[in-house]
């Protein structure tokens, strides 16, 4: 699944590439010192920028937790060192790609 995951951030990636988007905007995968992972995503000019998103928030301490919202054109998620997986889905669920 985590494979499928990745296959499929590169193909959205892939698809925004047109020449300019990539030399501003992009994908940025990186590690909290709480631990855990973030995502940021930039939306503009793709053909998400203005899709809906319902913000994620779930809080059950320090080893379960992942946050995501979509905001001034952009896509953020992050949690706990367990949850890249499920930020990766939310984000590609958001874009079309799952």
């Amino acid at each position: 699944m985590e494979k499928e995951l990745l296959s499929k951030l590169a193909e959205w990636y892939s698809e925004q590439c047109n020449g300019e988007w990539e030399h501003g905007s992009g994908v940025e995968i990186s590690t909290l010192d709480n631990p855990g992972w973030m995502l940021k995503a930039n939306l503009r000019d793709t053909p998400a920028e203005h899709n809906d998103f319902e913000a994620v928030s779930i809080d059950n301490g320090e080893r379960d937790w992942l946050s995501g919202s979509k905001k001034n054109g952009e896509f953020v998620a992050a949690g706990d060192p367990s949850k890249l997986p499920a930020i990766l889905e939310h984000f590609l669920k958001f874009v079309g790609k799952l």
